[in-house]
Parts: structure tokens; C-alpha cells; sequence
């Protein structure tokens, strides 16, 4: 790729030779590849997600918990064989669906081996976690591939995405995305507690910033009513490097309740909150490169 436009920056970098503002260059990175009990509970359900976390990040958030891979790019490169014998290997474990996380920056190296894989019996539910940071024309080649979107929405404010992750654009790529996303899979299919197909978009409450939050709910459901999941997460943690203040500190109880409350007062019904204690750092992969 001579010349990537993959993603909204448009870096122009020649991955053959030279990584682009992801940090990624023509190979594949990855990480980790487990099962994760973490996700939400339709997602993970009694058997585990088959995660797959991928290196690099073309959004790069200054208040990443997955920084080593985001940020500073760990992790292995592995052959398109090798991913797919990854996600075949994962199946064999009994996971509920193959999960690939933050790929988004690859979408057009892993699209061709998802085809292969399902043409081959990889009858799994595929589940693309992704930041919603994606022109359409890179998200319309996993039409098809994937049948679960879980899509996080970050900022609504241009200002707070320019702060946080010098991506002004952002809100509008992200609402182009996610109407893109639930065009492709459509309203969510759960069956014994396990979902097939859908979109679950994650609304991350940070300290300091309870307003994007309730407006991405109220935008969601204003939206979407109940045709989409809206998961209010409360797991942020702390980075203690970050150049913003605010982010060094936890998110208190009350303001994630706030948030809540008001997802509540809209009658959401499709919806998921997480209990207290979910920013606790043992939530956290180990990226030791298991399963790689």
C-alpha cells in the first residue's frame, strides 16, 4: 500500500516501507489471541470471546488502557495464514465469537481472510471492536464479514476530541460509521443470552467529561431508539503519564451514576452498566503474545 488513506487522517504513508500514523506497516501485528470473559455479557457469555487484540491505533487516545499496543505499537507480526489459523484455533476452544480488536487500521489486510475463513466453515459470529474513527469506503469492505459491531463512541464535541486525541473529526466520522454499521448487521439477534448479530455501541464516561457522554446517549437513542445496544461504561482508568490533568484521576461513582440515570430517564432498553470496581487494572489483558 503505497500510499494509505485507510483511515480519516489520510497519512499517505507507504506501508511497504514505512509505518503510518497507526504505528502499523503491510503486515499484520497482533498481541494476544485468548479467550476474554470481559466483554459484555452477550458478548463473552459462560464460554469467553476469542479476542483478538490487534497493534497499532489510528484514533491513538491520550487515555488509552491498552497503551502498549495503541501507543507503542508491541506485539508480533503474523502472516494472513497465521491469523486465520488463529481464529480457527480460537473456535476449537469453544469461544462464542471471534472478537478483533482495534483491526481497524488493517481492515483491508484481514477482509480477504475473513472471506476465506467463513468460505471454510468459520461459522462464528465475527465481532469488530472497533473506535468508530472509519471513512466508509474502508467500512464497507467488511460488508458481509462481520455480523457484530462493537463500536465505541468517544467524543460528540469536536474541542474534546481535538484534546484527547488531536482528531477534531471524529464525532461525524463516528456517526457516519455506526448508522454505516447497523445498515450492514441490523437491529441486534440474541439468542440464549448470546448475541449473533447487532451493534453494541460503548459510551466511555471519563472524569471531566459527563456532558459528551449524556449527549452521545441522547444522540444514540434519538437515532436509533432501541435498535441499537448502548453499553455506559464506567471502567476508565487512570493514566498517570497524560499531559491533562483530569485525566490522572478516577472517575468518581456519582458521575458515572449520573450518567446511567440519565441512559435510564430516555427508557433505554437495550442497554448494559457495569457494576463498581470495573476500572480496576486486573481487567486489563496480559499482551504477552498467548495464542500468537
Amino acid at each position: 500500500m503505497n500510499k494509505c488513506m485507510i483511515c480519516p487522517r489520510e497519512c499517505g504513508a507507504d506501508r511497504d516501507i514505512e509505518r503510518g500514523f497507526c504505528g502499523a506497516d503491510s503486515h499484520i501485528r497482533i498481541a494476544r489471541a485468548a479467550k476474554h470473559m470481559w466483554e459484555e455479557p452477550p458478548i463473552s457469555g459462560k464460554n469467553g470471546s476469542g479476542t483478538i487484540f490487534f497493534s497499532g491505533c489510528s484514533l491513538g487516545c491520550e487515555f488509552c488502557q491498552n497503551s502498549d499496543l495503541s501507543h507503542k505499537n508491541h506485539g508480533k507480526d503474523v502472516t494472513p495464514g497465521r491469523l486465520y489459523d488463529i481464529m480457527f484455533e480460537l473456535k476449537a476452544q469453544g469461544v462464542h465469537n471471534i472478537n478483533l480488536v482495534t483491526a481497524d487500521h488493517y481492515i483491508p489486510y484481514i477482509a480477504p481472510v475473513l472471506k476465506q475463513a467463513k468460505t471454510d466453515g468459520l461459522d462464528l459470529p465475527i465481532v469488530f471492536n472497533t473506535s468508530s474513527y472509519l471513512k466508509p469506503q474502508t467500512l464497507s469492505m467488511l460488508s458481509g464479514l462481520v455480523d457484530i459491531y462493537l463500536a465505541d463512541f468517544k467524543f460528540m464535541r469536536p474541542e474534546t476530541a481535538l484534546k484527547y486525541c488531536t482528531a477534531p473529526d471524529y464525532p461525524e466520522y463516528a456517526k457516519s460509521a455506526v448508522k454505516q454499521m447497523f445498515d450492514q448487521v441490523g437491529v441486534p439477534v440474541i439468542e440464549n443470552n448470546i448475541m449473533k448479530s447487532g451493534v453494541i455501541v460503548r459510551v466511555l464516561v471519563m472524569p471531566s467529561n459527563i456532558i459528551d457522554a449524556k449527549s452521545i446517549i441522547k444522540y444514540l437513542y434519538g437515532k436509533f431508539g432501541n435498535d441499537v445496544c448502548i453499553s455506559v461504561l464506567g471502567q476508565y482508568v487512570p493514566m498517570s503519564d497524560s499531559t491533562h490533568e483530569e485525566l490522572r484521576h478516577q472517575l468518581s461513582q456519582a458521575a458515572y451514576s449520573s450518567v446511567v440515570r440519565y441512559a435510564q430517564k430516555l427508557n433505554i432498553v437495550n442497554g448494559f452498566m457495569q457494576s463498581p470496581g470495573a476500572d480496576d487494572c486486573k481487567y486489563i489483558p496480559q499482551f504477552d503474545m498467548e495464542g500468537v
